[in-house]
């Protein structure tokens, strides 16, 4: 998968390592000279693009056009929002995910269609990585200092939860499907209720036990 991150602070640096540990190819865009060259030197030069993100001749040269994912992480919302709203509409870029450093921008965000928007490094990391290894279940926030996580789910037509009751599905110890939403509307769920092809299912689970709740919706998926 090829992924184009703009932003080469802290948040850029950390997300670069993480795809590129993981063998993807990764391309950082930084548009300060300086660090861009500093970045060449931490992450490799092959890795590196000076440039501004938002501007389409540095989109174009940067390889937006065949990017599988685009993620703007600068400190500026409004960069953000430019750069991730041109990957959609001028490169087609089918998952766009931005850092929005201002809360009450969120809703701005969601409004022009960004797919993610989200401040902390490691949910963008996750978002990211989930999306590439099995596009099925997305951590989307932690509770408790981080002790439990919640995620999602969309299920497909192909998904063998179809028709299966909740009860009947074995969660790891502490995890729970607490909620749904069909066709735009929140629901509540217990253990009689079953699902259909498009309900997003949002469940909780203890941080430890999140690779053992990912194994199940992989099986079952």
């Amino acid at each position: 998968m090829y992924v184009v991150i703009v932003g080469g602070g802290n948040v850029g640096q950390q997300l670069s390592k993480k795809l590129l540990a993981r063998g993807h190819e990764v391309l950082l865009l930084e548009k300060d000279g300086g660090q861009a060259q500093k970045l060449g030197n931490l992450l490799g030069d092959e890795h590196i693009m000076h440039g501004d993100g938002c501007d389409i001749l540095v989109q174009k040269a940067a390889g937006f056009k065949r990017a599988d994912i685009v993620v703007s992480v600068t400190g500026e919302d409004e960069d953000n929002l430019i750069c991730c709203q041109l990957a959609k509409e001028v490169w087609d870029v089918k998952r766009v995910v931005a850092r929005v450093n201002d809360p009450t921008h969120e809703s701005v965000f969601r409004e022009i269609g960004i797919d993610d928007t989200v401040s902390a490094t490691g949910i963008i990391f996750s978002l990211i990585d989930q999306q590439i290894a099995s596009d099925e279940l997305i951590p989307v926030g932690h509770l408790h200092k981080g002790a439990v996580e919640i995620v999602e789910s969309i299920l497909s037509e192909k998904s063998k939860l179809l028709g299966v009751a909740v009860r009947e599905i074995a969660l790891p110890q502490g995890s729970f499907i607490v909620y749904l939403f069909r066709d735009g509307v929140g629901m509540p769920v217990n253990g009689d209720t079953r699902f259909l092809a498009g309900d997003m299912i949002v469940a909780m689970v203890p941080t430890a036990r999140a690779e053992e709740l990912r194994a199940v919706f992989s099986d079952i998926s």
